[in-house]
């Protein structure tokens, strides 16, 4: 009976946790949630109907993506803006990336540049704002741009550095977007542009130093003295 019981619920259980995980996701993604806001169980299976237990499991999965705190007292909250881990995403991204983009640039067949082609493009056509998605990059160029970077470096052929890549990449999202809101005045367009013309000049040094510079960018804009307002054409 316990065996059978347990059967019938489970499958239940994980559509209901999968479900709470995406609008969690997307709810922190959107900004619906501050740097440092407290996320509470309790709160958040009111609000969705559903069991506690079903909400500590979506909420450890967003803690596993980084785009949560596990606190002490085992409570869950936003990572704060501050939060010394975005600088160590960013050192270990500068340090990794490159080098997997200069593989990436060696071993890269023609295919390979058909595809940075293809993906240079569609970020650069697709909208960073929408209105209807508030101040935040939009969903369709947030995949956009994940899609453009991780297809620069799967020239490489090595799952195992482009695991490496997705999470990070993941873990790095919050801070991304975060970022935007600090440097309205940042040039991406250009940024992306410099980084597909010296991949497919086969120029590893320029690339790799491009790419450095890029990501720094990021990071330097969630601790310097930087405006605070959201980007002008949000």
């Amino acid at each position: 009976m316990t065996q059978t019981a347990h059967t019938s619920t489970s499958p239940r259980k994980r559509m209901l946790s999968e479900q709470v995980y995406a609008h969690l996701r997307d709810a922190i993604m959107r900004g619906d949630h501050a740097p440092g806001d407290a996320l509470k169980p309790q709160d958040l299976a009111k609000e969705q109907g559903v069991s506690l237990a079903v909400v500590r499991e979506a909420l450890v999965r967003v803690v596993g993506e980084g785009l949560a705190d596990r606190l002490p007292n085992r409570g869950f909250a936003v990572p704060a803006l501050s939060d010394r881990r975005w600088q160590e995403i960013a050192e270990a991204r500068r340090t990794i990336e490159p080098v997997v983009l200069r593989m990436s640039i060696e071993r890269g067949d023609v295919d390979w540049e058909a595809r940075v082609r293809a993906a240079h493009h569609r970020l650069a056509r697709t909208p960073a704002y929408v209105p209807e998605e508030g101040a935040h990059y939009s969903g369709a160029w947030s995949e956009a741009h994940r899609a453009f970077h991780r297809t620069l470096l799967e020239g490489c052929g090595n799952p195992v550095l482009l695991e490496t890549f997705d999470r990070m990449w993941t873990a790095s999202e919050l801070a991304r977007r975060w970022s935007a809101h600090r440097t309205p005045e940042r040039d991406g367009i250009d940024e992306h542009r410099r980084l597909e013309e010296a991949a497919l000049a086969r120029d590893a040094d320029t690339a790799a130093q491009v790419l450095v510079q890029h990501l720094t960018q990021t990071a330097a804009a969630l601790t310097g003295r930087t405006r605070h307002e959201p980007p002008k054409d949000a």
